[in-house]
């Protein structure tokens, strides 16, 4: 066990010094976008929220009609009225985002500075800003730090305190540098041990989905549903509600190599808590279904790595998750600094 232990030390030092910076940028990118939609709707209030914060379901869809009728040959995407936006956004070919308004159709203007940042720093969050290799450094990472650093850190806590807990959670504020060190880095890490794992290991699912789902596919039962596939698709019936909560939320219109539609609901507008369920139908120039999922049929693996964005940001529980989730993106900073301070305060002492 004393030589499990030595390796384990091992393993959680240079990790920690090395993924665990990895993890310092993600932790602060993640915990600043957690309030995104309240922060861009203050922002720029006069271009995503009505004056009187209601939305007319008939008039949005009279408006999202219009627009795909005055701009079909141009469109290649249209958002709905989502979390923080009740305008309707449109992206042209060019790539280019504009914003109407939701009852009228009148154009709003495009992307603002605010907009624009919190989409880099979704970006970073994503992939460091680095293209194509970015998500597996930031992925990878995050499995690391959720396989070998948080499970070699826990290890390490209970070998030293498991005779005594409330001495592993406990901070010595007067103590000297090395010990108070020793004491924010094992409290933190041991108080944050859950959240920082939700985190972790939902964060791997956005580069390495594909293994999540066949990792989580031994739990299905039955194959799901494909009996929509070959209907022919009634395109007015898209912009209504298809059932008692799901609403459209985005069109994605034929691009270059690409010559089909698709229409993706949400089960609710707004962010709120509880379970993410969706609906996605694909559909070929003809109208005719070629691909179809739904939350209510999908397979259990489907269901449960449906849920990985609301476990990653916290909206699972609401406003308290998302409190929680913002505090925990700070921890992984400060357990890289106080576990470095330690490291180089124990190596100039000997």
């Amino acid at each position: 066990m004393k030589k499990f232990e030595k390796i384990s030390k091992l393993v959680h030092l240079w990790l920690g010094l090395t993924c665990g910076l990895l993890a310092s940028v993600s932790g602060i990118t993640g915990a600043m976008y957690v309030w995104q939609p309240e922060i861009v709707r203050a922002i720029d209030s006069e271009l995503l929220v009505l004056n009187d914060g209601k939305l007319p379901t008939e008039k949005v869809i009279l408006s999202t009609a219009k627009r795909i009728a005055d701009q079909n040959k141009q469109l290649q995407k249209m958002f709905l009225p989502y979390r923080e936006q009740q305008s309707i956004s449109v992206v042209d070919k060019e790539g280019l985002t504009y914003y109407y308004h939701p009852e009228t159709a009148k154009l709003l203007g495009g992307k603002t500075k605010a907009i624009i940042f919190f989409e880099d720093l979704l970006n970073i969050h994503r992939n460091l800003g680095i293209p194509n290799i970015g998500k597996y450094i930031v992925g990878t990472s995050s499995v690391i730090f959720f396989l070998f650093l948080l499970s070699s850190g826990l290890f390490l806590w209970w070998r030293a305190n498991k005779k005594n807990l409330r001495k592993g959670l406990s901070i010595q504020w007067k103590a000297k540098n090395k010990k108070l060190n020793y004491d924010i880095h094992k409290s933190l890490g041991a108080l944050f041990f859950i959240p920082l794992t939700i985190i972790a290991f939902t964060g791997g699912y956005f580069t390495y989905y594909q293994f999540y789902k066949s990792g989580f596919g031994i739990l299905n039962t039955a194959v799901k549903s494909s009996t929509k596939i070959g209907e022919t698709f009634n395109r007015d019936m898209a912009f209504t509600e298809t059932s008692n909560y799901y609403y459209l939320r985005a069109i994605y219109f034929p691009s270059k190599g690409n010559d089909d539609y698709k229409y993706r609901y949400v089960n609710h507008r707004e962010v709120t808590s509880g379970l993410r369920k969706t609906k996605e139908i694909t559909t070929n120039r003809d109208n005719k279904i070629i691909g179809f999922s739904d939350y209510n049929s999908d397979a259990l693996s489907e269901k449960i790595t449906a849920q990985m964005y609301v476990f990653h940001i916290g909206e699972i529980a609401g406003f308290l998750g998302r409190i929680l989730i913002f505090l925990s993106g700070f921890v992984p900073l400060i357990l890289f600094i106080t576990g470095l301070r330690f490291y180089l305060l124990r190596k100039k002492q000997k």
